[in-house]
């Protein structure tokens, strides 16, 4: 898979160190946080789901077919990686008058024969709220991640120092972008002839594809100039003082002075996905440029090293290795 992101400026130079990611599921552990605590009423039954190599997707209509309801009754806050072992919630409607025998939810016995069909899903709580989980209904992941062959444990032991120190650029990850970056390309075409669907999946898809390549310009553009870590005139700050750059949309940009040239520089020159975006109505939005990974613990070992950290939602633990090691992402086709 090309590496679309390769262009990019690193905040600390492009590390010579490789490493391995992803070799087997156990590489990558995901653990979903929500923020916030469940009613413990309602129809929306939540459960705890931990997954090993099965995407979000195929776990929702598994447990539409298991409980009797369709797939849309189903909520989840995020998507999870395939090659992973992740651990997530979802919801299931289940009006109370047409709940099936879940005497107790301890034992989860309505759910032996789910776990003798697919052993790599297992339920491991259970709630009831009042509302469905829906996309963006999350706080944030606690990330457990194991690189090997590392070639260079010195070098990288003294990037995990700067990335602790200073954090890493906010840049969207490759998975943003689809395979090869297909969804840029798309986008590209949408905006250049004028495509219009009903079908909000792929609008969705390709409107998020267009933002994010744009801010990531803008924030690899903010390195190469030297005012990545230090405001310039005109920029616009968040609360906790943390510079932020543009989620581009149809309505003029907030900046001034030097901070409006340079967004505007990287905006002129994306004509194509600025007309999928302005034809679409998306309305200005900012981002933060510096992500700091919180409670980062290491473990090094020979050749291989564990880290630990949380990220909060919408933010990217591969930008995070990145900056650690050039990856190779293992490609399983299973």
């Amino acid at each position: 898979m090309t590496d679309v992101l390769q262009h990019l400026a690193y905040l600390n130079g492009k590390p010579t160190t490789t490493a391995k990611f992803k070799a087997t599921n156990e590489d990558f552990i995901v653990r979903e946080v929500l923020g916030y605590s469940f009613a413990g009423e309602g129809e929306h039954l939540m459960l705890r789901v931990r997954k090993n190599g099965e995407n979000t997707s195929f776990v929702a209509n598994e447990l539409a077919k298991f409980c009797g309801v369709k797939s849309k009754d189903i909520g989840w806050a995020g998507l999870k990686d395939r090659h992973a072992v992740t651990e997530q919630w979802l919801s299931v409607h289940l009006p109370k008058k047409n709940v099936p025998d879940f005497a107790d939810f301890a034992d989860f016995a309505d759910f032996a024969d789910f776990h003798k069909q697919y052993p790599s899903i297992e339920i491991v709580a259970t709630d009831w709220h009042n509302k469905k989980l829906r996309p963006g209904d999350l706080a944030g992941n606690e990330f457990e991640i194991r690189l090997t062959d590392v070639s260079d444990m010195t070098e990288l032991s003294t990037r995990l120092q700067q990335v602790e120190a200073g954090g890493v650029p906010n840049y969207f990850g490759q998975q943003r972008f689809g395979q090869d970056g297909g969804n840029v390309t798309e986008a590209r075409r949408w905006g250049r002839e004028n495509v219009r669907t009903r079908n909000q999946n792929k609008r969705s898809l390709y409107l998020s594809a267009a933002r994010s390549w744009i801010f990531n310009e803008i924030v690899s553009k903010r390195i190469e100039a030297q005012c990545f870590e230090s405001p310039i005139a005109g920029d616009i700050l968040e609360e906790n003082g943390v510079i932020t750059a543009a989620l581009a949309g149809d309505n003029a940009l907030p900046t001034e002075q030097e901070a409006l040239t340079l967004e505007q520089s990287i905006i002129d020159q994306e004509l194509d996905l600025m007309l999928l975006i302005r034809g679409n109505r998306m309305r200005h939005d900012r981002r933060a440029i510096l992500l700091k990974p919180e409670s980062l613990k290491s473990q090094l070992e020979d050749g291989a090293v564990t880290l630990s950290f949380f990220l909060d939602s919408g933010s990217f633990a591969t930008s995070i290795l990145r900056e650690l090691a050039q990856i190779e992402e293992v490609e399983r086709q299973f």
